[in-house]
């Protein structure tokens, strides 16, 4: 039989039925990029709807291209989104207030991944 008592977790001063692991989960992500919890919320907000938007507008650009073949157009589709992410990314954070988070962001993962060089400071 299934109990009907509530469980709650104490999930950075709240009470809440949320699991700690969870909550855990956004605390570090909050500290890693030193950030508040309405700041994180606005910026999770700008992922999903930035990352929600470039799916579209991938999809809607595909049939501009006339690949038949999806052998082609899928990693055509994967180098589409991918190059289209960082700016819908960028231009949903200008009204969530964002934007200097994710160009700092954007900076730091194009250094990652050898784009852009890094500043050397001597």
């Amino acid at each position: 039989m299934i109990s009907s008592a509530s469980v709650f977790y104490n999930c950075g001063g709240c009470q809440t039925k949320i699991s700690p692991d969870f909550c855990a989960m956004f605390e570090k992500l909050r500290t890693k990029w030193n950030v508040g919890p309405l700041q994180l919320l606005l910026i999770l907000c700008t992922f999903a709807i930035g990352g929600s938007l470039t799916g579209f507008l991938g999809k809607r650009i595909m049939p501009v291209f006339g690949i038949e073949s999806p052998w082609l157009s899928v990693p055509v589709y994967i180098i589409l989104v991918t190059l289209l992410w960082p700016m819908m990314v960028l231009l949903v954070s200008v009204p969530f207030g964002q934007f200097r988070f994710f160009t700092s962001y954007l900076k730091k993962m194009g250094q990652r991944m050898g784009f852009i060089k890094k500043n050397q400071s001597s």
